[in-house]
């Protein structure tokens, strides 16, 4: 059976809410056939954090790895989607009954973000002990269909600290709508920005 495809990246154009304060997402020509040009050539300025994405340790440390130097093993391999909708903290309760021996990178699905084009004023959280919960059981990624693992409203970033010291790669701004609960293969590659602290990535599912 021929696997089939998930794209579970959320689509960039100037209709996606990005973080209030950074930089928006625009889209122009250089040149055009329409304007006598031999092709058209686009230029794009945005946010590293538009639309899906990945967060490099730099992002929250000063100290921490910019996203060219993260290890490429994290972002593809066997992941588990989990579906977490209605709780407002997600906690190793709700993810205990499932097996991650096999699927080292974890997507949570919370449904809390749906209406992409206005940007949500609270989402749901982890609670403090879930990266080293994730850790201690061979976690190397977690994904979110939420533009943050911490609270929208946070300065001191907690869970991304507590990620970083864990080793965990951070996908945040997911498309898991449309996706069955289940075991896929994750290819989610950061676009390779030298200095970056983050990238965006064309994240995808492949059932097996």
């Amino acid at each position: 059976m021929t696997p089939k495809i998930f794209d579970i990246s959320l689509p960039i154009s100037s209709a996606l809410a990005g973080w209030p304060g950074d930089a928006p997402f625009r889209l122009a020509w250089s040149c055009t056939k329409a304007a006598g040009a031999a092709v058209n050539v686009g230029q794009v300025s945005m946010s590293i954090h538009t639309g899906t994405h990945a967060d490099a340790p730099f992002h929250f440390a000063d100290d921490g790895p910019t996203i060219d130097r993260m290890p490429l093993d994290s972002f593809i391999g066997p992941a588990r989607l989990i579906d977490v909708s209605g709780r407002p903290v997600i906690s190793p309760d709700d993810i205990e009954p499932y097996d991650l021996s096999s699927t080292p990178r974890v997507l949570l699905r919370s449904n809390a973000w749906t209406a992409h084009e206005r940007f949500p004023n609270s989402i749901p959280t982890m609670s403090p002990g879930l990266p080293q919960w994730l850790y201690d059981r061979g976690v190397v990624l977690i994904g979110l269909d939420v533009p943050s693992v911490d609270a929208i409203d946070s300065k001191d970033l907690p869970i991304h600290h507590a990620l970083g010291r864990c080793g965990i790669a951070i996908i945040e701004s997911l498309d898991l709508a449309n996706v069955p609960v289940g075991v896929y293969e994750l290819i989610a590659l950061p676009l390779k920005l030298l200095g970056g602290d983050g990238a965006p990535v064309r994240a995808i599912l492949r059932s097996l």
